[in-house]
């Protein structure tokens, strides 16, 4: 499902009626304890937190004319979805996410990847989800990404 609309202001005014509340919520938590050098931002077509191009002037590896995205959240047909590449990526960040949920929800974990689905509003891990957007700066994003997907020079030792 596609944010409607093109703004974050647009995409915030636009939560269907049900979600306001605790979509709005989430996102004031995220912008609280987002450290220095993300941002909110469109982030393909939806609400994400990125690292703009003024820092990473490369963007995205998959199109780069878009900021290097970082965590994001969504109003989905059955949930709220938030996403979360840092998880993605660093298996210790995950392990602890996991230990710790069950601490903070009485709701199953219902996580992809990157994504966790929030089918019941009025447990969503507001302080959990809090805690980790602090677990990783902007600078340890970009050196997890780049060892991830940045292509690696060719050696040119001799033989």
């Amino acid at each position: 499902m596609k944010a409607n609309g093109t703004t974050v202001k647009e995409i915030l005014a636009n939560v269907p009626q049900d979600r306001v509340e605790p979509f709005n919520k989430l996102h004031e938590v995220i912008l609280k304890n987002l450290p220095k050098g993300f941002e909110p931002a469109i982030s393909y077509g939806g609400l994400g937190y990125v690292i703009p191009h003024t820092l990473y002037p490369d963007g995205y590896h998959c199109k780069p004319s878009e900021p290097l995205p970082f965590a994001g959240i969504a109003s989905q047909k059955n949930s709220i979805n938030f996403y979360h590449m840092g998880i993605y990526s660093d298996p210790e960040l995950l392990a602890w996410f996991v230990k710790e949920y069950p601490k903070h929800s009485a709701q199953k974990l219902d996580m992809g990847k990157s994504c966790i689905r929030f089918k019941k509003f009025d447990e969503i891990p507001f302080d959990l989800i809090g805690d980790l957007m602090t677990r990783m700066s902007a600078e340890k994003w970009i050196d997890t990404y780049e060892s991830a997907y940045k292509k690696k020079p060719k050696s040119t030792s001799a033989k």
